[in-house]
């Protein structure tokens, strides 16, 4: 198993990124490519899927957060796609204490996640993810889920597609910024004042 990258990232795609270590590059799916810059030094921490026809690296800033990714994939039929997606619409704690609160009309906002899978993560991880309630209760709050959400319609009701909408959205992200503020940000990365 790869516990960890620590390299260059030599290139950003929607959905993974580059990194070169020692002259080796690895794809690594993560959770919002556009959080790394090119040519910029990064680490990683990596969960390493092996497959019939694949070998797959997912990779996150934070040891945690990979944890958590884990978690999630042992759940019954929530794998490392559904897992990542679960991931890049809310934090960590978001989604802690969402289990935990058994919020499921939080959790059925996540992508992939119906009305079964949500009571799936309560029933598994509930009582499996206690623990990690405090080490969150510090932790800086976020934007929810909503709000990013709010961002992407505003930006596919001024024309840009959603995929597009999607890439703005993660580009012009900043922890605590209303939903004003995030709208402008991100029309800031096309050019528009």
């Amino acid at each position: 198993m790869i516990e960890r990258l620590r390299g260059e990232i030599f290139l950003i795609e929607n959905d993974y990124v580059g990194i070169d270590v020692q002259g080796v590059g690895y794809q690594v799916y993560v959770v919002n490519p556009y959080q790394f810059e090119e040519g910029n030094s990064a680490v990683v921490y990596t969960h390493h899927v092996v497959r019939e026809d694949a070998a797959l690296l997912y990779g996150f800033a934070k040891k945690e957060e990979r944890d958590l990714f884990r978690s999630l994939l042992a759940v019954s039929g929530v794998g490392p796609k559904a897992a990542l997606g679960i991931l890049s619409a809310g934090s960590p704690s978001q989604i802690v204490s969402a289990i935990q609160s058994e919020n499921i009309t939080f959790l059925t906002k996540l992508p992939g996640i119906g009305k079964k899978t949500a009571a799936r993560l309560i029933l598994d991880l509930k009582d499996k993810l206690a623990h990690w309630l405090p080490a969150f209760e510090d932790a800086p709050k976020v934007q929810a889920p909503d709000d990013r959400q709010i961002v992407i319609d505003a930006l596919t009701a001024l024309g840009y597609d959603e995929k597009e909408a999607n890439q703005l959205v993660e580009q012009s992200f900043v922890e605590n910024q209303s939903v004003e503020a995030w709208i402008r940000a991100a029309l800031r990365q096309k050019g528009v004042r």
